[in-house]
């Protein structure tokens, strides 16, 4: 009962999530003077509809998404309310508008989780192996707190462990704060090689341990680390494409929806406490919201940040020859992009299936 009582609530967060992406859509195109035919929450058959001289109100029997049905959006028009009839600044509003509202959203679960954390933790060195050889003033020393390795910033702690984990064992950009100030090695000679652990044992790696520094909070620091979470959020959908496009991650480390809500059942299920329960919840949809937010700002078409692009292709096309991209172009490309995008959506899904149940 437990376990279908998380999977419910991961399913709910998934709807809500969509749900805001689009009120978001919906409040900047009524704030644009586009015509909005129908808002819903949910999909599926309405259980309830309420008709305006404009606009349609609907909730719809599965909790599971929403929309926002614009004049103009995926059909041609000749109303002047219509999507695409608008100038690029309010276009461009409207789409980014969904995105807005979901990095907000994120930003805002977070900043409830952290309201009464007493500190927050940093990653720094703690040591190092016997042989160890860049320790000192010109390299490294105990007590450094990690900046940033190969460009990434380690926001929180964990991040260190992670970066140096996918460098590529021959050298590395580091910069740590060192007594408050940033200490910057760039092409850092820091190799994988043999190194004796604490329990005797021989391991391959850079022979540095990484340790945890504490960082008590206040509300200035609350504040901060609301701040570098969502931004470490962001991050982290860069470096896993960066991943997948240097083929360091393959279609195994892909997470769809399947994943995402047995990670949400797996967090619910092994908490302590429900407000353990709710916290680790919480927190994970803080995480997908936000990735919602960077992943729908791609340029790619059937995303916002596809439109988005055809926006600013449009906008070049039309200053250098005065003639704009045919509606009907960006529309089969557009549908095109989305079935193939639908395609890789339920690869994902069976992939994950296979992992759950292989």
């Amino acid at each position: 009962m437990t376990t279908i009582l998380f999977i419910l609530v991961a399913l709910l967060v998934f709807g809500v999530l969509i749900a805001v992406h689009e009120l978001g859509h919906f409040l900047a195109a009524k704030l644009c003077g586009v015509q909005v035919n129908e808002f819903s929450i949910g999909m599926g058959p309405a259980i309830w509809k309420k008709d305006t001289e404009e606009t349609q109100y609907s909730l719809r029997l599965l909790p599971i998404g929403g929309y926002c049905a614009m004049e103009g959006e995926s059909e041609e028009s000749d109303s002047p309310r219509a999507l695409m009839k608008q100038g690029f600044w309010k276009k461009l509003l409207i789409f980014v508008a969904g995105s807005a509202m979901n990095f907000l959203t994120g930003v805002l679960i977070i900043a409830i989780l952290y309201a009464g954390a007493a500190a927050f933790y940093v990653d720094e060195v703690a040591g190092f192996a016997e042989g160890f050889p860049h320790e000192g003033e010109n390299g490294l020393m105990v007590g450094d707190r990690f900046y940033s390795i190969d460009g990434y910033r380690t926001y929180m702690a964990g991040d260190a462990s992670l970066y140096l984990t996918y460098n590529d064992g021959r050298g590395m950009d580091l910069v740590v704060l060192r007594d408050g100030k940033k200490v910057v090695l760039n092409d850092f000679p820091m190799y994988r090689d043999d190194y004796t652990g604490n329990d005797g044992s021989t391991y391959r790696g850079f022979g540095l341990y990484v340790g945890r520094a504490k960082v008590t909070a206040n509300f200035g620091v609350r504040l901060k680390y609301v701040w570098y979470t969502a931004l470490d959020f962001v991050q982290m959908v860069r470096f896993s494409l960066v991943q997948m496009i240097t083929g360091d991650a393959g279609m195994d480390d892909i997470g769809g929806p399947v994943a995402i809500v047995g990670t949400i059942t797996q967090a619910g299920t092994q908490a302590e406490t429900p407000r353990a329960a709710a916290d680790n919840i919480l927190f994970i949809a803080a995480l997908i919201a936000i990735n919602l937010s960077v992943m729908n700002l791609l340029p790619i078409p059937a995303l916002d940040g596809g439109h988005i692009l055809f926006l600013v292709l449009d906008a070049i096309a039309y200053k250098l020859f005065q003639k704009k991209i045919p509606e009907k172009f960006e529309m089969a490309v557009t549908s095109a992009f989305l079935v193939l995008l639908l395609i890789f959506m339920a690869v994902v899904a069976v992939n994950d299936v296979r992992k759950l149940f292989g």
